[in-house]
C-alpha cells in the first residue's frame, strides 16, 4: 500500500463484525459509529446490518455480503463471498484500514481478499480477538492453523484484554506483536425511566439483579441459578435475565430450584439500557470471560456486580472496590457476596457509585476510540505497533 497519503486526514475505514446481539458486535458497531463522529468515512461490511447501527449518517456506510445457497454445498459459504465484497468496497472506497472483529470467519476473509486486490489499494488489515476465536476455535485443530496464519498475515493484531492476549500465545504459539485495547461501552439514553421499567417488571422494594448474556455453556447460567436458590431471604430479590437465546433449557432448574416467582426473563432485547439503569445488582458466573462486556454496562449505570475472578474480569472488576470477586465454581461464595450486596446497601451505593467513576475514566468511548485512532495512524505510517497508543 502507498505511503504518500496524509495520515492526518480523515481515514476510510472497513470494519466486519457478527451484526447480530453480542459483546464483540456491540464494540465493533460503536467503534465505527465514534469514528464517523470524528471525521472517518466508516464502511461495515456483513450479512446485515448491525443492530445497532444508525441509518442516514452519511460518513456510515452499509455494504451487504449476499450469500447464495448453492445446492454443490452441504452448508451455504459466507467466509468467499464476504472476501469478495471486502475486495469490492476496499478498491471502490480506497480503504485505508479493513479492521476485522473475529479471526475467523471475518480476518481470514480479509487477508483472501486483499489478495484479489493490487497493491495500491490494499488496505492494512487489522484483526481483534474477543475470545472465543482463541479459546474455542483456536484450541480447535480443524480451525487453529488458520487462525495462526491469518494472525501472521494481519498487519496489526488487538486483544481486548491482557489475559486475551496471554491466551493467545499459549493456545496458539503465536509470537508475534498483539496490542492491548480494551472494550469500551457509549450508554444510550433510556426511554423510560428506572421506576417504569421496575414496575412493568413487577419489582418493588426488592433488589434487582441483572443477568445479561447468550446463555452459553461456559456462563454457568446453572451456578448462577444455585446460588441465588441458596439466599436465605427469598423474597428479597428477583433475577432478571436478559437473554440473547432461548432460556428454556434453563427452565428445569428454575422449577428444581423453586424460583419460578424470583426470575423474570426477558429474550433478545436491543435497548439494554432501560434494565440496566433499573438493575441493583449484576452477576455473572463464568468459567470463562475474555472480557465481559455486561459487568461494564451494567458499571456504567452504577450498578455493582458479583463475578468471578476468571479471564479478563479482574481488568475490569476491582474486588471490594468497584464489584465483589469470587473463585469460579464457588456456589458458597457466590451466594454470600450477593447476599451481602442485598442486605447493605451503603455498600451497594459506594461499589455502584465506584463503578461508574472507574467505567467513564477507563472504559468510556472517549478513552478508548483515540487509541484505535492512533494504531490505525502508526501502521499506516509504519511505525512500530508497539508504540502505537503511547
Amino acid at each position: 500500500m502507498s505511503n504518500n497519503r496524509c495520515i492526518e486526514t480523515p481515514l476510510n475505514i472497513g470494519i466486519t463484525c457478527y451484526p447480530s446481539v453480542g459483546g464483540s458486535g456491540v464494540v465493533a458497531t460503536t467503534l465505527g459509529i465514534e469514528l464517523a463522529k470524528r471525521g472517518h468515512q466508516v464502511h461495515f461490511i456483513s450479512y446485515e446490518r448491525p443492530f445497532r447501527l444508525p441509518e442516514n449518517e452519511p460518513s456510515i456506510h452499509f455494504h451487504q455480503v449476499n450469500v447464495n445457497d448453492y445446492g454443490l454445498f452441504k452448508y451455504p459459504d459466507y467466509t468467499l463471498p464476504l472476501s469478495v465484497e471486502m475486495a469490492r468496497v476496499s478498491c471502490k472506497h480506497n480503504l485505508d484500514i479493513l479492521h476485522a472483529h473475529y479471526a475467523v470467519p471475518h480476518a481470514t476473509a480479509a487477508i483472501l481478499s486483499r489478495c484479489m486486490l493490487p497493491s495500491d489499494k490494499q488496505p492494512r488489515i487489522v484483526t481483534t480477538l474477543h475470545g472465543t476465536d482463541t479459546t474455542l476455535l483456536g484450541a480447535d485443530p480443524g480451525y487453529g492453523p488458520a487462525i495462526h496464519h491469518t494472525l501472521l498475515q494481519s498487519d496489526a493484531v488487538t486483544a481486548v484484554s491482557g489475559w486475551l492476549e496471554a491466551e493467545t500465545r499459549r493456545v496458539l504459539n503465536y509470537e508475534g506483536l498483539i496490542e492491548v485495547i480494551h472494550n469500551f461501552f457509549e450508554p444510550a439514553q433510556p426511554k423510560r425511566t428506572r421506576e417504569e421499567v421496575r414496575r412493568e417488571l413487577g419489582i418493588g422494594d426488592e433488589a434487582l439483579i441483572l443477568h445479561s448474556s447468550n446463555l452459553r455453556p461456559l456462563k454457568r447460567v446453572d451456578l448462577l441459578l444455585e446460588a441465588l436458590s441458596k439466599v436465605r431471604k427469598r423474597d428479597s430479590f428477583k433475577l432478571v435475565v436478559l437473554a440473547g437465546a432461548s432460556f428454556e433449557p434453563f427452565m428445569n432448574d428454575v422449577r428444581r430450584l423453586g424460583l419460578e416467582d424470583r426470575v423474570i426473563v426477558r429474550e433478545h432485547v436491543l435497548e439494554i439500557e432501560e434494565y440496566l439503569q433499573a438493575a441493583d445488582i449484576a452477576m455473572y458466573t463464568s468459567e470463562s470471560e475474555s472480557f465481559c462486556l455486561s459487568i461494564l454496562e451494567a458499571m456504567f449505570f452504577g450498578c455493582p456486580s458479583v463475578a468471578t475472578e476468571v479471564g479478563g474480569i479482574p481488568e475490569v472488576v476491582e474486588t471490594g472496590k468497584t464489584g465483589l470477586l469470587v473463585q469460579p465454581g464457588k456456589v458458597d461464595e457466590l451466594t454470600n457476596a450477593v447476599e451481602k450486596l442485598i442486605e447493605d446497601k451503603d455498600l451497594r451505593k459506594t461499589l455502584g457509585e465506584n463503578a461508574r467513576a472507574h467505567a467513564r475514566k477507563r472504559f468510556s468511548a472517549e478513552a478508548i476510540v483515540c487509541n484505535y485512532e492512533k494504531f490505525y495512524r502508526r501502521l499506516l505510517a509504519d511505525q512500530p505497533m508497539a508504540e502505537a497508543c503511547l
